[in-house]
């Protein structure tokens, strides 16, 4: 009784996460076919359930209507979270498949739960007809309209005018907690379970307010991670194999467990044909709608609270479930595999865009304070008419079981900037907001925003397929420390510095990524005859990476509010001697950076707001301190330098032993660290290599339509030179 009782307060408080977590007004169906889907596909499971239940020899003969009411509403739900995390790990969740599977179970959820309450109002504890069902209905219809027109506006208010400065006390969260127990009574005396008032309370908590997030942190964790387990213990419990091998014999259970699975799975692939599915997936998505969990489990539980259900039948579907639930994905896995674009595009790198053209740039933010940094360096990369940027903003979420991140799947395009004035100010949609100011107030910068819902740990996956799919040339990620107050940077995210390692080494495309310290643009403007200017150090060390870096640096020039500083180091003679190999390499190089040099020179001598200054230095040591004499001397807003990961050259030697982010190179970790600088943002570039890229040849893979079949990267001339040339270096 005592494990019983903690598991039905996890219960409780985990169904009302479920309802913080979900925002109504997200749920935006914008095409028919999944609703034609997940009605069918309802009515058809609640249809077999009843006649699963009364099968002959299945279970005791003496059933009531009630358990047959409880066993077809647990065979017809579909779990959405469980659903969504299972196209996250198979990469489906962009693709349309999964775009109407999610659909279709976000309709099923919600139309069981209406049933769901329904049911517990038309039967008694006893499992017999409840004569006040219509006190029931009644009395909950008008608990939910108290909960939206009272508790809601009520809690709103309450909010409101005790948190001061977004800071949200104990107080608060012992509030909400104390809230939940009295709505589930509540909805307790009205004839129906608990945990549809700690759900509907759940609901009425304000969706932009701090105190949603503050109380997920509290509770999500110790719920689902010490709590919960107690509820799937009660489950094991209740159900008894050995009771129910007595009455349900072994042909009969594999009959109706195979049969409860096809049910949907014929059912989908019916309204697939109707409505112009392709069969293959509308086998997928009939698989998927067999997800089952915790909204069935809570379902069974409940009739046999009821006694609606007895032991036998409670097993049976519990059995049933859990096979249901480990098949899904190995079928998908094994029999749905999504062939994938293999994209062919030439400009994979900021060098090849060659005078005015179009830049592709892919950004990528996991907060709202990421922002401001990127779109102002954005900004300053100055985009015009002749050389626009089109951008793809993507913000970053990862996917867990809760419901919000899931429900943004859904609408992950970019959205009118029309609606924005109308929206609920979450995170996300500020973000998209603020990227939608940046091309309003910039007539060159054309941009889509994206939300991104992936587990962590294949994130990098998504990044460099959404790259591939907008053909983008530069990939732009935020450092995972952010700046204090004070200027010095926080500890920061290990997950988000493992996700910029990842796409550091998978990308598609050139890298970036920008450590801001708070970098703001300042716009021309008159103060006592002078024009305040963005002072810009471009650290150019030699290499592949390097020449990418003045690349975009050399996207800067032509504007007023910009003064780039390219600073060139070169080793001297003792340098280049006690280099070694390196020092070879590093000469076989030299040729090609001075190329690209002296076009640079060439096409920006004429301009005041550009110099070029070359450095002579004997080792890495002596470049640092070089750069920290420039730093005290002029001090700049941003630096722009190459990655060089893992490449020593005579002007870095020494530095590789220190260097303890490998996501920013030797010099680019030193110039991040706070003993340099406080003001200083930083952005380390890290140039596409077709050598490093592997192109998969899979038979699941099929190229672009209209795109040449002939060579997986169409190059310049010049350019594939280079690549022979590097190729033979490296090696």
């Amino acid at each position: 009784m005592v494990l019983e009782t903690f598991a039905n307060l996890a219960l409780v408080y985990n169904i009302f996460l479920l309802g913080l977590g979900m925002d109504l007004r997200m749920i935006k169906i914008k095409d028919t076919k999944p609703v034609i889907i997940a009605i069918v596909g309802l009515v058809a499971a609640l249809l077999a359930g009843i006649g699963f239940y009364y099968l002959p020899g299945n279970g005791d003969p003496d059933t009531i209507l009630a358990g047959g009411i409880y066993w077809s509403l647990a065979f017809g739900c579909t779990n959405f979270p469980d659903l969504a995390r299972i196209l996250a790990d198979l990469k489906l969740l962009r693709s349309d498949m999964g775009r109407t599977a999610m659909s279709a179970a976000i309709v099923t959820d919600l139309c069981t739960w209406i049933l769901f309450v329904i049911g517990m109002a038309s039967f008694s504890k006893a499992g017999a007809r409840n004569e006040m069902m219509p006190y029931s209905l009644v009395s909950t219809t008008a608990f939910v309209l108290f909960c939206y027109f009272l508790i809601r506006p009520a809690v709103a208010w309450t909010f409101n005018n005790t948190v001061k400065g977004g800071h949200v006390d104990e107080t608060h969260v012992w509030f909400i907690l104390a809230g939940v127990i009295l709505c589930s009574l509540m909805t307790e005396l009205c004839g129906v379970q608990s945990i549809t008032g700690a759900f509907l309370f759940g609901l009425s908590i304000p969706h932009d307010h701090i105190i949603r997030n503050m109380i997920e942190q509290k509770l999500h964790d110790y719920i689902s991670g010490i709590l919960m387990p107690l509820f799937y213990i009660i489950c094991g419990l209740r159900a008894d194999l050995g009771y129910m091998s007595e009455y349900v014999s072994v042909r009969t259970m594999a009959l109706v467990i195979s049969a409860s699975f096809l049910v949907k799975i014929l059912s989908t692939v019916g309204c697939s044909i109707f409505l112009r599915i392709p069969f293959r997936d509308g086998l997928a998505i009939g698989s998927l709608m067999n997800t089952k969990g915790t909204m069935a489990l809570v379902i069974l539980n409940a009739g046999r609270d009821t006694k609606a259900l007895d032991v036998i039948m409670y097993t049976h579907m519990t059995l049933a479930f859990l096979v249901m639930s480990i098949v899904v994905q190995p079928l998908l896995t094994i029999f749905y595999r999504p062939k994938k674009k293999i994209v062919f595009y030439k400009n994979r790198t900021i060098q090849k865009h060659r005078g005015e053209s179009e830049l592709s740039v892919l950004t990528c933010v996991h907060m709202l304070p990421n922002v401001s940094g990127i779109t102002n360096l954005l900004q300053l990369s100055n985009p015009t008419k002749r050389s626009p940027l089109n951008v793809v903003a993507i913000h970053l979420i990862e996917l867990t079981g809760r419901t919000t991140a899931s429900l943004l799947i859904m609408n992950d395009e970019a959205k009118p900037k029309a609606n924005f004035s109308d929206r609920v100010r979450a995170e996300s949609d500020q973000i998209a907001e603020t990227f939608a100011a940046l091309e309003v107030d910039n007539e060159g910068i054309l941009v889509q925003t994206i939300t991104a819902v992936s587990p962590y740990a294949t994130m990098h996956e998504d990044i460099s397929l959404l790259a591939e799919d907008k053909q983008v040339s530069f990939i732009l990620m935020p450092y995972h420390k952010n700046m204090m107050s004070d200027g010095r940077l926080t500890e920061g995210n290990d997950v988000h510095a493992e996700i910029n390692r990842n796409v550091l080494g998978h990308a598609p495309c050139s890298v970036g990524v920008l450590v801001d310290r708070g970098m703001m643009i300042f716009r021309s403007e008159s103060f006592r005859g002078e024009t305040t200017k963005k002072e810009i150090a471009m650290i150019f060390a030699g290499g592949r990476d390097d020449r990418e870096a003045l690349a975009f640096a050399w996207r800067m020039v032509g504007q007023e509010m910009a003064k780039l500083t390219v600073v060139r180091f070169l080793p001297n003679q003792e340098a280049l001697v006690s280099a070694g190999t390196a020092g070879v390499e590093y000469g076989k190089e030299k040729h090609i950076d001075e190329e690209y040099l002296y076009e640079f020179n060439f096409k920006t001598k004429n301009d005041p707001l550009v110099t070029y200054i070359e450095k002579v230095v004997k080792d890495g040591h002596d470049t640092i301190a070089t750069i920290m004499e420039m730093e005290e001397n002029n001090s700049y807003d941003l630096y722009i330098l190459g990655r060089g990961y893992k490449v020593e050259t005579p002007v870095t030697a020494g530095l590789m032993d220190w260097s303890s982010f490998p996501d920013l190179g030797v010099i680019g970790d030193t110039l991040a660290s706070s003993n340099f600088t406080m003001q200083a943002s930083v952005l380390v570039v890290q140039q596409y290599s077709s050598v490093n890229k592997q192109t998969a040849g899979n038979n699941n893979q099929e190229p672009v339509q209209g795109a040449p079949e002939a060579t997986p990267f169409m190059e310049d001339e010049d350019d594939e030179e280079g690549d022979r040339y590097h190729i033979g270096m490296r090696k």
